[in-house]
């Protein structure tokens, strides 16, 4: 390559240096899907130093002075997509050495200028759960990430500290994936018990905790696996469990009753076949829909359907994509689907957005628009759940993360297959693949 097309070339590679907005910007004339509330045919939002500072009908919003006003009718506005599972970052966490490995964390392990980061932001995703694998009974700790600019994973964090805060849940696993020869469990009985032994242990690490801080003489070994358990245990750290047959996520239920400690179900393949147990529980699904033949014996029974049963039972549920199972480019077509299997357009979007950002502990700053909350959002060519809408632009924290019109940013939209070729040739030709929807 050429000195001067490759300068080109890497200048178009680096992330957009936007920073979140100083002076007020005020979209216009967009239908806008709140979430919080109902769809305002010609609306406007306005966003300031990465907050959403008003959204409503126009005429009814105040736009400051000094403004930068664009008109976008015939655009459609939703708040940023929160993907509850996913394994972008390129993160490869825990090992074979043991089954339990609660002291792993995915944030030690995270790429944040992989391309699939960057390709989550084309598709819409601000908000993403990145999740160590699931071939272990406790494979540890996951992060939530906001997917703005940064240059170390810190600035994408939602804790403020990783060494002392809390960044993320804490992934399990049951069903075929954790299952091996010794130590790993030959049986789904035998990971239960396993299980119940890590939680027992954990019991007593905090009762001898707080022996020793009610005597100061005592003292207690450190141990950082018991460390992470003691937070789910106290609801610090939501549980993201791996779960697919039926009786699997009865016993996550059954483990859940005995511990005490808080769950998100994801995949939940056949939460249709228990989902009166599911909602009699109050546990979230995080589940995931694919059209594509294939995969792992005890995911047979996907349903379309499973979305719209969970949600007629009761149970709070949310979409995932469980990067690379399916891409993030395409996250809007999960709930699509759910849409032509009965799921309601509203519960839909829902399931894109607030749902997810509940089951993050996320909701009172992302998930909808809403004043105050982060400015976080899509804008879209189309309707959400049409197989022709394209992800126009993404905005996460105020930053513009992913601009359709930038050369280098639609490459990653429209397919990898294309992304060298077009920044080699600094062009932004695309006529004849379009790709994505």
């Amino acid at each position: 390559m050429p000195a001067v097309r490759r300068t080109c070339a890497l200048a178009l590679l680096l992330p957009l240096t936007l920073a979140a907005q100083e002076r007020p910007l005020a979209l216009t004339g967009a239908r806008i899907f709140p979430v919080a509330g109902p769809v305002i045919e010609n609306g406007t939002l306005v966003v300031q130093g990465g907050k959403i500072l008003a959204v409503g009908a126009a005429g009814r919003v105040s736009i400051p002075a000094g403004a930068e006003v664009r008109n976008v009718s015939g655009r459609v506005l939703i708040p940023g997509l929160v993907d509850t599972h996913s394994h972008i970052g390129d993160g490869d966490a825990a090992d074979r050495s043991s089954p339990t490995q609660g002291e792993v964390r995915i944030l030690d392990a995270i790429d944040i200028h992989s391309d699939n980061i960057r390709r989550a932001q084309a598709g819409g995703i601000t908000t993403v759960n990145i999740m160590p694998g699931s071939g272990h009974l406790m494979g540890g700790q996951t992060a939530y990430l906001k997917l703005r600019h940064g240059r170390t994973i810190n600035d994408l964090l939602y804790c403020d500290d990783p060494l002392t805060g809390i960044c993320g849940g804490f992934k399990m696993a049951n069903g075929t994936n954790p299952r091996g020869a010794p130590p790993w469990p030959g049986t789904r009985g035998k990971a239960a018990s396993l299980v119940r032994e890590r939680f027992v242990k954990a019991l007593d690490y905090r009762r001898r905790l707080e022996l020793a801080r009610a005597d100061t003489t005592k003292r207690v070994e450190r141990d950082l696996e018991m460390e992470a358990l003691v937070q789910v245990l106290e609801g610090k750290r939501v549980v993201h469990h791996h779960t697919h047959r039926y009786d699997d996520i009865l016993t996550v239920l059954r483990l859940r009753e005995e511990f005490g400690f808080r769950v998100v179900l994801q995949h939940v393949t056949e939460g249709w076949r228990v989902a009166r147990e599911i909602a009699a529980a109050g546990v979230p699904c995080s589940i995931i829909l694919i059209d594509s033949p294939g995969g792992k014996l005890e995911a047979m029974n996907l349903s379309m359907d499973n979305g719209r049963i969970l949600d007629s039972a009761g149970a709070l549920v949310a979409f995932h994509t469980d990067d690379g199972i399916t891409d993030s480019r395409f996250f809007l077509r999960s709930a699509a689907f759910g849409v032509r299997a009965g799921l309601p357009r509203t519960r839909a979007l829902e399931a894109l957005t607030i749902a997810g950002a509940k089951m993050l502990d996320l909701a009172d700053r992302v998930g909808s628009l809403e004043p105050g909350k982060d400015a976080d959002f899509v804008l879209l060519s189309g309707d959400p759940f049409s197989i022709y809408t394209h992800v126009e632009e993404t905005w996460a924290g105020g930053e513009r993360v992913f601009d359709r019109g930038n050369p280098a940013d639609r490459a990653y939209a429209t397919g990898a297959f294309r992304l060298m070729r077009d920044l080699e040739t600094h062009t932004d030709d695309h006529s004849d693949v379009e790709g994505g929807r």
